[in-house]
């Protein structure tokens, strides 16, 4: 049977996946197929190809891998993400994960907490972080607290997005009410019903590119904690155990994990202990 123009052959279905899960190291499963059709049939519009078979050649070429990399990886991940999202984990950090952390380490004053969102989207999660820290920061004055919040993901999209701190009202409703008047600035076009997240909050957060399967983080000193939530599910258990060992490798020992609700550690050899349900500590070493 001829293949369609606009479906993806069973051969380059499973090159595909392939591809996916030794660059991205994600597990793309076999009912995937029409998900990655709609979603790769917009970036073969976009280069000039008519098939996606063509597309599917075009991405392994060197010009391919070159040009089109960044826009394949933008359109096969999946950015689901929130302000506020899992707030339960915003009030264990600043609750017990930040006060234990200035104890053990003086994380906060002799030096700077350091906090990875590692899979920062467009940038919710970093943000969240940032707003309520520096609430926590508020809180304790007239004292000197330091922070800072790094967000780091393998799409670019998202990231440019992230950078420019820029969101809808309708997307900022999870934030709550004080933390709204705080933090954001509405735009002087009313009809945009956008608002930007103030100077204060983005100068705590930095993003970058980062590809979690790769070898090196680029992290010069140890992380006093690392939210790594809802990326585990699009991995396999080996990738799993690869990317967790070192991501928990740029803990410093006593420092804290956040993973999503949805993911485990059991079976995995790591050095982390269970402070409640899906935040870890790493044990001292």
């Amino acid at each position: 049977m001829q293949q369609k123009a606009d479906s993806i052959s069973e051969h380059d279905y499973l090159r595909l996946r392939h591809l996916i899960a030794t660059e991205c190291g994600i597990a793309l499963a076999p009912g995937k197929r029409t998900m990655l059709e709609t979603r790769l049939h917009r970036r073969a519009r976009a280069v000039g190809l008519e098939s996606l078979s063509a597309y599917c050649r075009y991405i392994e070429t060197v010009d391919g891998r070159a040009r089109e990399w960044p826009h394949f990886v933008d359109a096969i991940t999946t950015h689901k993400t929130d302000f506020f999202r899992e707030p339960a984990h915003f009030d264990y950090l600043v609750s017990y994960a930040i006060p234990e952390l200035a104890e053990f380490c003086g994380a906060g004053f002799r030096k700077p907490l350091l906090v990875w969102s590692a899979a920062s989207s467009s940038g919710e999660e970093p943000y969240t972080i940032a707003m309520v820290m520096n609430e926590y920061a508020l809180s304790i004055a007239p004292r000197a607290y330091y922070f800072r919040v790094i967000g780091t993901d393998i799409a670019t999209n998202v990231l440019e997005t992230a950078q420019t701190a820029v969101y809808s009202e309708s997307a900022t409703r999870p934030i709550p009410d004080a933390l709204r008047r705080r933090y954001l600035l509405r735009s002087k076009d009313a009809s945009r019903e956008v608002v930007r997240i103030c100077p204060e909050i983005r100068g705590r957060v930095t993003f970058r590119q980062l590809n979690l399967i790769h070898a090196n983080y680029g992290f010069d000193t140890p992380l006093d904690t690392v939210f790594c939530r809802n990326v585990m599910i699009y991995f396999d258990r080996s990738t799993q155990q690869q990317v967790l060992s070192k991501i928990t490798a740029t803990l410093r020992p006593g420092g804290y994990l956040f993973m999503g609700h949805s993911e485990s550690l059991n079976g995995l050899d790591l050095p982390l202990v269970q402070v409640v349900p899906t935040v870890y500590r790493r044990s001292n070493d």
